[in-house]
């Protein structure tokens, strides 16, 4: 096995992750994006990725550090090994590791721990998805 920053090339395993996993590579505008971009890091086996994490959001003075592993292979530290290569690829750059995950996480929290992060502080989490209402009236207000 082998833990390494990702390049161009390895954007067809990227490709290859479940569908579940796409959103690791979303925000770069796919796998090539993420495997071109400098900001990723994988645990490889036979060609295949079992674990990469990434730069999820770029600000100007902190990375926001996103992690996914497959199912298969989890527990094995590969998590681990891979946010600690791009933590210091993110402290070479400069800027500051940060991490944010659900206060319901625990796996995400954990994995954060080891990796050296401490919480600062816990916040609420607004998402957007699907609306709850099945039917939204119109309510006239008056002027």
């Amino acid at each position: 096995m082998t833990v390494r920053g990702l390049t161009p090339e390895d954007a067809p395993a990227l490709a290859d992750l479940r569908p579940e996993s796409a959103w690791i590579h979303a925000s770069w505008g796919g796998p090539a994006g993420l495997a071109a971009s400098g900001h990723g890091w994988a645990a490889f086996a036979k060609g295949r990725i079992l674990s990469v994490a990434c730069t999820y959001f770029l600000g100007s003075a902190h990375e926001d550090v996103a992690v996914v592993t497959v199912p298969d292979r989890r527990r094995e530290r590969l998590a681990l090994a891979c946010v600690a290569g791009l933590t210091a690829d993110i402290r070479a750059r400069g800027h500051i590791p940060s991490w944010c995950c659900s206060r319901d996480n625990r796996a995400s929290r954990l994995l954060a721990w080891m990796a050296g992060f401490r919480l600062t502080r816990e916040y609420v989490h607004h998402a957007t998805g699907r609306a709850l209402a099945r039917e939204v009236r119109a309510t006239l207000v008056p002027a």
